[in-house]
């Protein structure tokens, strides 16, 4: 594995310079590796991990579960792409095991998700059933780990 490309996945922030060092190459080399993976679409994007509940925006995320009848010399790959193009999507995967395809929306509220399901997800030629989960709560995600900073205030009952 490329130390450049595992380094900028735990530290996007990391500097041309910093990673030069990191990697014993000059700096140079490492803007010009970087170019590359990303011309070629390795390196696809760069993100902020943002514990958004830590902000007053208001969300819902939630995980679908969809059992898909696969097209004709095209499998599960023309259906992923029609959900892809749905702006709530965050995350399509195709699965192995009780489902076949893995999606992540989020909304304002459970009765947006709840909507989209019912009048887009669900009504799209080749989707057999679905099961949506609503996250309650992150702990771990993408390798970024979520504090929780709320104090539990119950009391013990004796």
């Amino acid at each position: 594995m490329d130390s450049i490309l595992k380094l900028l996945e735990n530290n996007a922030r990391l500097t041309s310079a910093q990673l030069a060092v990191m990697c014993d190459m000059t700096e140079e080399d490492v803007k010009a590796k970087i170019a590359e993976y990303e011309a070629n679409g390795v390196i696809a994007g760069y993100r902020t991990a943002i514990d958004w509940d830590k902000t007053d925006r208001e969300y819902v995320n939630a995980m679908i579960e969809l059992k898909v009848s696969p097209q004709k010399d095209l499998g599960f790959d023309r259906i992923a792409e029609r959900i892809c193009m749905h702006p709530e999507v965050q995350s399509v995967h195709l699965m192995s095991g009780g489902y076949d395809l893995l999606v992540v929306i989020e909304g304002k509220t459970m009765r947006e998700i709840s909507n989209f399901v019912f009048n887009r997800l669900a009504t799209m030629d080749g989707i057999v059933s679905t099961a949506t989960h609503f996250i309650l709560r992150k702990y771990k995600d993408n390798g970024v780990m979520y504090s929780n900073t709320e104090e539990d205030k119950r009391g013990n009952i004796l």
